[in-house]
């Protein structure tokens, strides 16, 4: 069997192959990976924890406050350093 698209005869055949060849053509392109310009642009991009230190400002209203949040952040950046330096070895 065959059809008639712009007045010519096209069998099923070729029909079937260039539906296929579109599907699999398309998906190929869709799912190939990215250039390497994101990755430059990613690494350039501050991270996610230094975005909610600069968004979140901690204001003490007093000085008992203002010592607690001295504690968090000698905590975080001892957490921090550690974690650096066991994602070295």
């Amino acid at each position: 069997m065959s059809y008639q698209i712009l007045g010519r005869t096209i069998k099923n055949e070729y029909i079937a192959l260039s539906i296929l060849g579109s599907l699999f053509g398309g998906a190929y392109l869709a799912t190939r990976g990215g250039s390497s310009a994101k990755e430059i642009h990613k690494a350039a991009t501050p991270s996610v924890i230094e975005k909610v230190k600069e968004a979140i400002p901690i204001n003490a209203g007093s000085s008992e406050e203002e010592q607690l949040m001295d504690s968090i952040r000698k905590y975080i950046a001892e957490a921090e350093k550690e974690a650096g330096s066991s994602a070295q070895h």
